[in-house]
């Protein structure tokens, strides 16, 4: 049975004003066009956010289509009268035909395209942190960074990840794809360059890929090029697509995008818009959900074979109430000696690397979820969540409630209208 909320890409339009030229009221169903790719899974998780927030406040009259994101505009839409759009703009025609209909629109793609609506989407200023954190974390003492600068967000994750490497004291080599972006001219030509450069970089090596068709990219020119992975070049991805991550030999790690939030947050923007209020001054950026480890950056590199081995056990068991004492008895090791020996390979000794590996998944949960502290301290190993608040504090300077209101009170004033910035 079809569905009386939407319609072809083809089929005409809802008609916001009637034949007889009488408005209709205001109570009236909104119509709105959802320009939106179906074909990533960030789109479908987009659209998963915008539908739980028309389930929970009401519902719209949607153009909805199986699209990808350089689909065509439809036809009808510069003579649309509807109420509102929600798009991912991908071409300067997009955006003008968009521009042209005078409906509120909010953005959710940040490109170099000049479209004046205001955005929502991924903040990619945190991102490559936690590229930087879970490549140091294993160790790793080279780095490299693959990108393309067709889009301002790249550059933004390579930048961040850049830094976060700086401010540990370490530099990073980088490569760029073709200006062609992620459509080259010759592939074959473009993985062969690829696999020269990563057969001439220092190993083991750690590479941020920008975006996870170029970690699929780069996975397959290390099998071209004879270099193991993990062993010897770790690879981590964004948008954690589940195609291209799952595809991909081995499967490629990656951060994931809060899609679902970041569409139920432009649902209740443009829901503000229709209703006559002004647009924030700042574009509305959700934190990533994380880093989802899969087998391409699954190393721990350091020479020592016994610190390898309790880094990895400290790594996937850190968050289910370990000790010192039982990376001891997985190392098979003495407390002193493993202490000076994890000191040497990575400056840090077994409780601080736990220490290190739990408070980095509370901050994550602290920023992406709404979970309790005392949820949270289960979920982190904590038994008491007193002590997780104080060791928190002692180490962020903060109590974990001060730190996610700190977060939310940031958020919110990115989400806030301009009149009522000005207000303040």
């Amino acid at each position: 049975m079809s569905n009386p909320h939407c319609f072809p890409g083809n089929a005409s339009p809802p008609v916001r004003v009637p034949a007889s030229g009488v408005p209709r009221p205001a109570t009236a169903t909104k119509h709105v066009a959802l320009l939106i790719e179906t074909s990533r899974s960030y789109g479908r998780d987009i659209l998963r956010g915008i539908h739980r927030w028309m389930h929970e406040h009401e519902p719209w009259s949607l153009f909805l289509e199986l699209r990808a994101l350089d689909s065509t505009v439809p036809r009808w839409l510069k003579t649309w009268q509807g109420d509102g759009i929600i798009a991912r703009t991908a071409s300067a025609e997009m955006a003008k035909t968009i521009a042209a209909t005078g409906v509120p629109g909010v953005e959710l793609r940040a490109s170099k395209l000049s479209h004046g609506r205001p955005f929502v989407g991924v903040d990619n200023r945190q991102m490559g942190r936690l590229v930087a954190e879970h490549f140091l974390s294993s160790g790793l003492a080279h780095f490299a960074v693959f990108d393309l600068d067709t889009e301002a967000y790249f550059e933004e994750r390579r930048d961040d990840f850049v830094a976060a490497l700086a401010s540990a004291g370490t530099v990073c080599t980088h490569y760029q794809v073709s200006p062609k972006g992620e459509r080259p001219t010759d592939w074959e030509r473009q993985q062969a360059a690829i696999a020269r450069w990563v057969a001439e970089l220092p190993k083991p090596v750690g590479i941020f890929a920008c975006t996870d068709q170029l970690g699929f990219w780069l996975l397959d020119a290390c099998h071209r090029a004879g270099v193991a992975v993990p062993e010897e070049v770790a690879v981590v991805a964004a948008e954690n697509d589940e195609t291209l991550c799952m595809m991909a030999a081995p499967p490629l790690s990656s951060v994931a995008f809060d899609g679902e939030r970041i569409g139920y947050e432009a649902a209740a923007l443009l829901d503000r818009l229709m209703r006559g209020e002004p647009a924030p001054m700042a574009p509305v950026l959700i934190p990533p959900r994380g880093l989802v480890a899969r087998h391409s950056s699954d190393v721990v590199a350091v020479d020592d074979p016994d610190v390898a081995r309790a880094l990895r056990y400290i790594r996937e068991h850190a968050c289910h109430g370990i000790g010192v004492g039982d990376v001891l008895k997985h190392a098979s090791l003495s407390r002193t000696l493993l202490e000076r020996r994890m000191r040497e390979a990575i400056g840090r000794t077994p409780g601080e690397e736990i220490h290190r590996v739990r408070f980095g998944e509370v901050r994550r949960l602290l920023d992406s979820t709404d979970l309790s502290l005392a949820a949270i301290a289960r979920r982190c190993g904590f038994e008491h969540p007193q002590y997780m608040a104080e060791a928190f504090k002692k180490h962020f300077g903060m109590t974990p409630g001060s730190y996610r209101q700190s977060r939310a009170k940031e958020f919110q004033r990115n989400a806030k209208p301009e009149r009522e910035q000005r207000e303040i």
